[in-house]
């Protein structure tokens, strides 16, 4: 009982030690650019007229955030938007498109052309295809911590602890074959199990994915900080707004089904609501001395971006598409399929057209 009831404290640790060692990491990227590697002046780097915009972008972007992440949570008071309806398991695909589409337009090319680029040394970035290799470990790495994530919380739930209930009437419920248990109604022991079994999957899948989520935005939030193009900064803000409300809805969804009661539920929507915006006043911070095409730079977030777009795909495909097609629901109607089917190419192809400017 205490184990499940200090999983937001855990949760809270988890984020403030990443948070500390970007902070700590992030000025080792300051070291001295090649000269033939120098970020090119044009009319359209300007200083003083990119702050207001990366101000802007702060705000805007935390909005954005603040409003996709949270709309799922609040769909129990729409009945056609509730979990077990045709239209949320529709909306939840669109989303995942567009977590999908992050992990390979975007976060997945922006690796390949930092650790191919030229101001790393030839040996070994240029002999060596990282990007893949690092995205391929975080994708095993990512089920490695999905199943045995799973396989401990399930031990807890058969050892004789369930999590909390739906509708939050208990934080913890003894399980006991035979016994009334959740609202009060009597349950076959293997439909019980069953029911448990799927909500600690839930749960383990928005954990997993908002850490994933986290770690690209910020690396994102730092590049746009740090930069002075105000023509490029203008259709980045657009671009991440897109992608912040739509990526928070696929990630609110998950916490949605997870069950988690109103203070864990509040944790998960602000870390991901300001991961963005503290990424980008870092930046801003860093503006002086941060430089992006210096070596250690260039590795550092094209590592960074490696392991984050390793662990998006997987999620995107494997806990996200493939549980729900392959899932009772799905698989009983070919018109709910094809309907979700549009919905993730609508996603993924959105998503696509804004790798265009971001």
């Amino acid at each position: 009982m205490a184990s499940f009831s200090s999983s937001s404290s855990s949760l809270v640790k988890l984020f403030t030690i990443f948070f500390i060692i970007i902070s700590l990491f992030t000025p080792h990227a300051l070291s001295v650019v090649p000269e033939e590697c120098q970020t090119e002046t044009n009319s359209c780097t300007n200083k003083k007229k990119a702050l207001p915009l990366k101000i802007i972008a702060i705000f805007s972007i935390l909005i954005t955030s603040i409003i996709g992440v949270s709309a799922p949570l609040f769909t129990r008071s729409i009945p056609a938007l509730q979990p077990d309806k045709s239209l949320f398991v529709i909306v939840k695909c669109f989303a995942a498109g567009i977590i999908l589409a992050t992990g390979f337009m975007h976060v997945l090319p922006d690796s390949f052309d930092m650790l191919s680029s030229d101001c790393l040394e030839e040996n070994p970035w240029h002999k060596f295809p990282f990007t893949g290799f690092v995205a391929m470990l975080s994708a095993i790495v990512t089920l490695m911590v999905d199943s045995m994530a799973t396989s401990m919380y399930s031990r807890k739930c058969t050892a004789g602890v369930i999590p909390e209930t739906v509708g939050g009437q208990h934080e913890m419920a003894v399980a006991n074959v035979g016994q009334f248990h959740g609202h009060g109604h009597h349950h076959h022991p293997k439909a019980a199990s069953d029911a448990d079994q799927q909500l600690l999957r839930y749960r383990v899948i928005a954990m997993v994915l908002e850490l994933g989520i986290v770690v690209h935005s910020v690396v994102i939030g730092i590049s746009l900080g740090a930069s002075n193009n105000t023509c490029s900064i203008k259709g980045l803000v657009a671009a991440l707004c897109f992608h912040q409300m739509f990526e928070g809805m696929g990630l609110g969804g998950c916490i949605l089904q997870a069950e988690y009661k109103a203070m864990k539920k509040f944790i998960m929507v602000f870390f991901f609501s300001v991961t963005t915006p503290f990424g980008i006043a870092l930046g801003i911070a860093l503006s002086r001395t941060y430089k992006e095409n210096s070596p250690t730079s260039l590795i550092t977030v094209g590592l960074l971006n490696a392991s984050s777009a390793g662990l998006l795909i997987y999620m995107a495909l494997v806990d996200l598409l493939s549980a729900d097609f392959m899932g009772p629901k799905l698989q009983s109607s070919i018109k709910l399929q094809l309907k979700s089917y549009a919905a993730v190419l609508l996603g993924a192809g959105g998503m696509s057209v804004m790798a265009k400017w971001a």
